[in-house]
């Protein structure tokens, strides 16, 4: 290999990439539109959510209940109904997603036997926001009951000691406001790595095919590995480029907590931008049209950083034979290190075995897809 034959094809493929706006702008816009869409459209603390009343009893104590839900932050009052049907038509309509009913003869209950019952009717229709709305109303039913025991306890001369025998004092570690941005923002990263390092490297090749130059590629003394070096290396440094502004708006912007090395990113960001540019050069290779190649690529790697990543959603919840599968993307390696980096300060030493994966899935790709290139035109 001669590093001067590599050369020549990378000052190419840089004066391809500046002559081609398109390039250029899968390049440099399209990081900074995922990371601020992404960034902000997804996330997954869920406040505020859409509450109606319908109080049939109109006591001190359905009142008081009723404040509990209205200073929550978790639950917005829309609406107080006079009847069932208004309370129906409330939630087929999406005015709000929990209705909370107090029957008549609720305070009566309380007085007299210690109990009550509350109605919470649930827009099932999205089963994850319904599953949190139930837990936070119990949340805030469970704490008017707690006071409304010590109100009891306390006139009968009980002291506060005698409701909590054994306390729990919870200690959140890495996201200690347990927000969702703090956990999605790396795997945003890892996304736009995979669609970007790809994009741009399927279109390498294919492109040679298209224009019809392919001819004169395969006429140079140039060897395969010599051309898959040469095509890669800008499109690596705009990738490295690309991953130093995603990660600096994670930081910065979306005030990401960083409590890792930069040395153990750069590393880790340099061997997954390596797994994604050899999988679009493979893809180039074996398909000749930029059009298919781009779209086989962001197969490849969009949808399984989305999905068996552990971006999107836990992987411990996947069906086992999932779970396997999972082990074959690249993508849950890296995530798996933005976030032990990210959160939790982890370095080289505890995420040994990630980037072990890491750097074989990239060695394999290399040969792969340097084999993958021959110097003929059938």
């Amino acid at each position: 290999m001669k590093l001067r034959r590599v050369k020549a094809i990378a000052v190419k493929e840089s004066l391809q990439i500046v002559r081609d706006p398109r390039s250029l702008m899968i390049a440099l816009l399209i990081p900074l539109m995922q990371m601020f869409m992404l960034g902000y459209g997804i996330n997954l603390d869920i406040k505020h959510i859409p509450l109606c009343t319908y109080d049939r009893e109109m006591s001190q104590q359905s009142l008081g209940l009723l404040k509990r839900f209205e200073a929550s932050r978790y639950f917005t009052l829309r609406k107080t109904a006079q009847d069932y049907a208004e309370l129906t038509r409330d939630i087929d309509d999406s005015s709000c997603t929990i209705a909370i009913v107090i029957p008549a003869g609720f305070s009566q209950g309380l007085n007299d036997a210690g109990t009550g019952t509350v109605q919470a009717l649930i827009d099932g229709t999205d089963s994850n926001t319904a599953n949190i709305a139930a837990n936070y109303a119990r949340a805030v039913i469970s704490g008017f009951s707690g006071d409304l025991q010590l109100q009891a306890i306390q006139r009968r001369g009980g002291t506060v000691q005698t409701l909590t025998p054994v306390d729990v004092q919870a200690r959140v570690w890495f996201n200690e406001n347990l927000e969702s941005r703090n956990y999605i923002i790396p795997g945003i990263v890892a996304l736009v790595m995979a669609i970007v390092g790809a994009q741009l490297t399927s279109l390498t090749i294919a492109r040679e095919w298209e224009r019809g130059t392919m001819e004169l590629l395969v006429s140079t003394p140039v060897k395969p590995l010599e051309l898959m070096l040469g095509k890669l290396l800008p499109y690596f440094a705009i990738g490295m480029l690309d991953a130093a502004i995603c990660l600096a708006l994670a930081v910065f912007w979306f005030d990401v907590p960083f409590r890792g090395t930069l040395a153990t990113l750069l590393f880790t960001t340099s061997l997954f931008l390596i797994v994604v540019l050899c999988i679009g050069y493979y893809v180039s290779v074996s398909i000749r049209s930029q059009v298919g190649a781009s779209q086989v690529a962001l197969l490849l790697t969009m949808l399984p950083t989305i999905l068996l990543s552990g971006f999107a959603f836990p992987i411990d919840q996947m069906p086992v034979f999932v779970q396997g599968i999972t082990y074959l993307v690249s993508g849950r390696y890296y995530v798996t290190i933005l976030k032990s980096v990210f959160l939790k300060g982890a370095g080289a030493v505890e995420l040994a075995v990630p980037i072990l994966c890491l750097a074989l899935y990239a060695v394999a790709l290399v040969v792969l897809a340097a084999r993958s290139f021959r110097k003929t035109l059938d």
